[in-house]
C-alpha cells in the first residue's frame, strides 16, 4: 500500500471514530411523549408501585409516575422553608435547588440546596420521611437540619448534592458548583448527616464551570458524572455531561485519556442535539432491582417548548467499560 492510500485509510478511521463518539454523546431520549417539565431532577426512586422524582422549585417540586413516562404533580416537600435556612444564604427566597434522594434503613433521605444565584454562602439540608405516597397518613417530611455549609472563605460551594451508598455500607455525599469544583464527604448512615463536623473533604473534579455531580458504581469502578457549561438559559444553555472513573470512591477520577478530573479532565457523555439542548443533572434510576439495564435521568431544554426544562430517561450501555447512552 502506498503512502497516499495509507493516509486515506487513516483519515477514514479517524472520521469513523469521531462519528461514533458523536452518536454516543448526542443521544435522544425515547419515548418523548408524556415526559414532565422539571429542573435539576433528583435520582428517581421507587416506593410501592410508583416512581418519584424531585426538582428545583419553591418547597421542592415532587412528581410521581407509574411508568417513568407519564408524571403527576405531587404536593411540595415543604410548605414553608425550615427556620434554620433564613440565616444561611443572603438572598435565599425559599427556592430550593437540585435535591437528591436515597432510601436507607426504611426511610427516604432528601438532600437539598439552600443558596442564591451566584453566591457561595450556601448549605445542604436534609429531610426524611418513611413514605413518598402523599395519600398516606404517615407521609410527613421531617427536617433534619444542615448537613454542610460553605462561606465566602470556603474552597467549595455547598449545592447540588449527590448521595451514594457504597457496598460496604458507607454513605457519601458529593457536591459543588464552580469555585474549586466537586468535593466528597462521608455521611453517617444512621443519621444521614456528616459523619463529623471536621471529617475529610476530598476534591474530585474541577472545571471553570462545573456542577451537578452524580456518583455511581459499576463492576470494579466508581463513576462520576459532572456538568460543564451554563444552565438555566433555555435554548442558549451550554450544559453538557462529562464523566470519569476511579478505583476508589475518593479518587482520583480519570477520563478515557487518563487525565484527572481534578485537573480539568472529563470524557463526553451527553451533549446538545437538535431539540435536546443543554442536557444535565444526571441521576441513576433506583427501581429497587439489582439486575437489568442501568437507566439514567436528566433534564434538557426543549427547543420545541420554547426552551422549557424537561425530564428524560435513557439507558446506559456499559459494553466497553465506560458509560455510553444506549440508542
Amino acid at each position: 500500500m502506498n503512502s497516499h492510500a495509507s493516509l486515506i485509510c487513516i483519515l477514514v478511521a479517524l472520521l469513523a471514530a469521531f462519528a461514533a463518539q458523536g452518536a454516543a454523546t448526542r443521544f435522544e431520549p425515547q419515548p418523548l411523549e408524556g415526559q414532565t417539565f422539571i429542573h435539576d431532577p433528583s435520582t428517581i426512586v421507587k416506593d410501592g408501585g410508583g416512581f418519584y422524582v424531585f426538582g428545583t422549585k419553591p418547597g421542592i417540586s415532587v412528581r410521581s409516575s407509574a411508568d417513568l413516562i407519564h408524571w403527576t404533580n405531587e404536593p411540595p416537600a415543604f410548605s414553608r422553608p425550615p427556620a434554620w435556612t433564613k440565616n444561611v444564604a443572603p438572598g435565599f427566597d425559599g427556592y430550593f435547588w437540585a435535591p437528591d434522594i436515597i432510601r436507607l434503613n426504611g426511610k427516604f433521605l432528601l438532600y437539598y440546596s439552600v443558596s442564591a444565584w451566584g453566591k457561595q454562602t450556601s448549605a445542604i439540608g436534609l429531610a426524611t420521611t418513611t413514605t413518598l405516597d402523599a395519600a398516606t397518613t404517615n407521609h410527613v417530611w421531617t427536617d433534619r437540619g444542615e448537613v454542610i455549609r460553605s462561606t465566602n472563605n470556603s474552597a467549595f460551594n455547598t449545592i447540588d448534592p449527590s448521595v451514594f451508598l457504597d457496598a460496604d455500607g458507607k454513605l457519601w455525599l458529593a457536591f459543588g458548583s464552580y469555585w474549586q469544583g466537586i468535593f466528597l464527604t462521608e455521611l453517617n448512615p444512621q443519621t444521614g448527616l456528616r459523619i463529623s463536623t471536621n471529617s475529610p473533604l476530598y476534591p474530585l473534579a474541577w472545571n471553570h464551570s462545573i456542577e451537578a455531580a452524580c456518583l455511581t458504581r459499576h463492576d470494579d469502578f466508581y463513576y462520576l458524572f459532572v456538568n460543564w457549561g451554563q444552565c438555566c438559559k433555555g435554548t442558549n444553555s451550554t450544559y453538557e455531561v462529562r464523566v470519569g472513573r476511579a478505583e476508589k470512591i475518593t479518587g482520583p477520577y480519570l477520563d478515557r485519556d487518563g487525565k484527572k478530573l481534578a485537573e480539568g479532565g472529563g470524557s463526553p457523555f451527553l451533549q446538545s442535539s437538535r431539540r435536546f439542548i443543554g442536557p444535565g443533572h444526571v441521576g441513576i434510576v433506583d427501581d429497587g432491582t439489582t439486575n437489568g439495564p442501568t437507566r439514567f435521568s436528566y433534564h434538557y431544554y426543549d427547543a420545541d417548548t420554547q426552551g422549557k426544562s424537561r425530564l428524560a430517561v435513557g439507558t446506559i450501555d456499559w459494553s466497553d467499560g465506560w458509560p455510553v447512552p444506549a440508542k
